[in-house]
């Protein structure tokens, strides 16, 4: 089922002028298409000349037939009902707001953010995965020192009497005596410099803690994919709220055409004495409150413009581009039968638990011995020297093997266990809350659904009752006051319409974004 909804800015005007110059030129023929534009107060470049000609032509003929001609080159807008109807044009439709999504990706400094987030995620895996290799380091040192403790060596009193022998048996002085020496213990004028390379052997927390790092990626690319789905949801929603906007604002500037034409005709009542003045005064307070109406649809239209290119990283002020064919057609049906598997949500607690679990295990593995070897290629000189006697290599192994701690490890692997109960408690929580939000897209989806069916036809009848109050007033048979409830009942159900279409929309991508169905792969930034 379809309604078709004129765009009466121009048609009621000509059918207002048209019961108006009917009765000047009874008895006299037809009114000629100039006369209608005069009476109607709409400029001839307005109009379509395939309209003018097709009336001009079209004149000689039953009235039925003229208006059904007249209504075929009006301007329309088909709005579809049927649940499935417009299927097989929604995504035919759906590139516009495929190209604002890409351009969000590319630009959104929320995204930018998450992605500096995963590089530093990857550039922690990249530095634990490295704590596998060799690690290679220069040292260099040089002592000066003078005072502090001593080693007195008596070498003069043990080889000065042997000395002293010798020289009577030579007859010489061949021996000197010699001084007792005292030896500083702190190194005075040492130079030392070497090149140390070190290389992990056994090591269970540098084993660990690199697959610990691997699941912090992998959760912080969920975290973005996240980021991605709700910024596809905020654009949408932003998307069709300026439509909303855009629709309500040409809607209150059809009433408003309305009322002034109402005015007019009010006036001219009064100058011919059919009417008092009271019709005409309602008339120019309803066009007042329209002007405000027209004034707050505005500033709504703007604010949600704003938002719209906010999201998208764009001057404020940017024109966008509304799809009538994507917002002509609904959306795809999707099943809502509770299927969440693919909510990046669970992937993030999915990695967070796998981490916790592998910290348990890191903290019980405090009884596995730490292996390591060492290898020293340097020289060592008293004074800066360097010969074969100075350089110098050295070689060796580590081992260190933690055997008690005072419940130190019990007491860590304790919060641990913890930590993993915890994350798996709040994992099975998120699945209930994602279910739970699921359930209520899904019902707002089909509820707006059901309120579009009824907005159209709300709006179908409000245009026949305003059409048969307007001939019922200009026949004199009716109270200004109905006529303006009538076209306030037609300017209620355009809103609605409006806000029916807008309100499936956004319906429709809670619902996607409840079951992370937009492929997000496909828009790359």
């Amino acid at each position: 089922m379809s309604t078709i909804i004129t765009k009466g800015a121009m048609l009621i005007p000509l059918l207002v002028a048209g019961f108006s110059v009917m009765a000047q030129y009874t008895g006299k023929g037809i009114p000629s298409a100039d006369a209608l534009l005069v009476t109607s107060g709409i400029p001839r470049h307005t109009l379509s000349g395939v309209v003018m000609a097709r009336y001009a032509k079209d004149v000689t003929k039953p009235e039925s037939t003229r208006s059904a001609a007249l209504q075929a080159d009006t301007p329309q807008v088909t709005i579809t009902s049927s649940p499935t109807a417009g299927y097989a044009g929604y995504n035919q439709n759906a590139h516009l707001l495929d190209e604002y999504i890409q351009q969000a990706f590319t630009n959104n400094k929320g995204l930018k953010d998450q992605r500096f987030q995963l590089d530093k995620s990857l550039a922690a895996l990249q530095e634990a995965r490295s704590l596998f290799g060799p690690n290679v380091t220069f040292l260099g040192s040089y002592t000066k020192a003078g005072g502090g403790r001593t080693i007195d060596m008596p070498i003069g009193d043990l080889l000065n009497p042997v000395y002293s022998s010798l020289n009577q048996l030579t007859n010489s002085h061949q021996f000197p005596q010699v001084d007792n020496v005292s030896v500083l213990l702190n190194p005075d004028n040492f130079f030392d410099a070497k090149f140390r390379t070190s290389l992990p052997l056994i090591n269970a927390e540098i084993y660990y803690n690199q697959k610990i790092k691997k699941e912090q990626l992998t959760r912080q690319q969920a975290a973005l994919n996240v980021y991605k789905r709700q910024l596809v949801q905020d654009i949408k929603t932003a998307y069709f709220q300026y439509y909303q906007a855009s629709q309500a604002v040409a809607i209150y500037r059809n009433a408003l055409s309305l009322i002034q034409e109402s005015i007019r005709i009010n006036e001219s009542m009064v100058r011919n004495g059919v009417r008092n003045n009271t019709a005409l005064y309602r008339s120019q307070t309803e066009k007042e409150k329209t002007d405000a109406s027209i004034s707050k649809a505005l500033n709504e239209q703007e604010n949600a413009r704003a938002y719209f290119n906010f999201l998208l990283n764009r001057d404020l002020h940017t024109e966008i581009a509304l799809d009538s064919n994507l917002l002509a057609h609904l959306p795809p049906a999707m099943a809502t039968d509770g299927n969440i598997s693919g909510r990046e949500e669970l992937q993030q607690y999915k990695s967070a638990a796998t981490a916790y679990r592998l910290n348990e295990k890191l903290q019980k593995a405090y009884l596995i011995p730490r292996l390591s070897t060492f290898l020293d290629l340097g020289n060592q000189s008293m004074g800066l020297h360097f010969d074969d006697k100075s350089r110098y290599y050295l070689f060796g192994v580590n081992l260190e093997w933690t055997l008690f701690g005072a419940h130190k490890y019990k007491h860590r692997i304790r919060q641990a266990t913890l930590d993993v109960q915890a994350i798996e408690n709040a994992t099975a929580q998120t699945a209930d809350a994602l279910q739970l939000q699921l359930y209520q897209a899904g019902n707002n989806y089909r509820t707006a659904l059901r309120n579009l069916v009824t907005a159209e036809s709300q709006l179908s009848f409000a245009q026949r009752y305003y059409r048969d109050q307007l001939k019922v007033y200009k026949e004199g048979q009716l109270l200004y006051i109905e006529l303006v409830d009538a076209q306030n009942q037609l300017t209620q159900a355009q809103l609605q319409m409006a806000v029916s279409q807008a309100a499936v929309q956004t319906a429709y991508a809670g619902v996607e974004r409840s079951q992370a169905s937009y492929n997000i792969e496909s828009v790359q930034p």
